[in-house]
């Protein structure tokens, strides 16, 4: 199984990646993906790493986070506010994203933003959202691009907002204690080796809508990894290889179905409010930010 790497953060990020492989006739349906052609040794300056948090990992990258949630205030017991972190090799923490849940809405929203101290959703440094359905089972993550149902018909497509990911929850509607069963979907890679841009009109051309309906052109499906049952810890069971310190229903592995051994993304508890989360290609910060996030959301149907 593979194991997790921290990548040396600041001053430049340095990976060696994959022997480039020649790309699919259909590499958004094709696993594994094919990876960038880049040299064996890419380097990358850390403002451009940090600038591109919607930008997907090469081929070889593994990051380390931390997520931290804070509860503090009047009203953050229902409203907490949430910090990702990058997890350096010298212990030191660099901060990447923050998730506030907003207030007044209908269904559960969170805004992302790459300053920890401006959440407004009209602020410069809002970079996207995550929303769920009335059930609390389905969310969708965008970019800072514009809702189509707000603008003019006319409006050029590269102006509209992107869907970066759904996350579909199965409901356990008879009450059965045990891990939540979840899918992810995410836009695939196209033959430039460049995320395919999903930006929908409407709901039929949403990433939901094209899972629903079985058309998986151009997206990649991943789900939760099934954990096992332990009869010496009466619990169900993964192996996050030490990155996960407590058990926690909210705990999980990302994989695809043709490579289980591949963990796409992991997340789980280590303190009260702490949390770590790990990704690797072809997931962005921003994608991994909201699946993780989409997990503390309360789902009654769910637990």
């Amino acid at each position: 199984m593979m194991k997790m790497r921290t990548v040396p953060l600041p001053p430049s990020l340095t990976a060696t990646l994959d022997p480039a492989q020649p790309p699919a006739k259909d590499p958004a349906r094709r696993w594994p993906l094919p990876a960038r052609p880049r040299p064996a040794s890419l380097r990358l300056t850390w403002t451009t790493w940090r600038s591109s948090p919607s930008g997907p990992l090469c081929r070889g990258v593994s990051v380390k986070c931390r997520i931290t949630r804070d509860k503090k205030g009047m009203d953050r017991g229902m409203y907490p506010t949430y910090y990702l972190h990058l997890e350096r090799e010298d212990g030191k923490k660099v901060f990447l994203l923050a998730g506030r849940k907003r207030k007044k809405s209908k269904t559960s929203n969170y805004l992302i933003s790459i300053d920890p101290t401006d959440l407004s959703r009209g602020g410069e440094s809002f970079i996207g959202k995550l929303r769920s359905n009335l059930m609390g089972t389905k969310f969708t993550v965008y970019d800072s691009g514009l809702n189509p149902a707000k603008t003019s018909s006319s409006l050029e497509a590269s102006n509209l907002r992107q869907e970066l990911a759904a996350i579909c929850y199965e409901t356990n509607v008879l009450g059965f204690k045990g891990p939540r069963k979840m899918s992810v979907i995410i836009p695939g890679m196209n033959m430039d080796h460049e995320r395919v841009s999903i930006r929908p009109r409407n709901e039929h051309e949403s990433l939901l809508a094209r899972w629903q309906n079985k058309s998986t052109e151009s997206v990649i499906e991943l789900h939760n990894k099934t954990p096992v049952w332990n009869d010496d810890t009466q619990s169900y069971v993964l192996n996050f290889h030490g990155r996960v310190t407590q058990a926690s229903v909210k705990n999980f592995q990302i994989i695809h179905d043709n490579d289980p051994d591949y963990i796409v993304m992991q997340f789980g508890r280590v303190a009260e409010d702490i949390f770590t989360m790990d990704y690797n290609y072809p997931m962005c910060a921003l994608q991994a930010f909201t699946i993780a996030l989409s997990s503390f959301d309360s789902k009654l149907a769910c637990e």
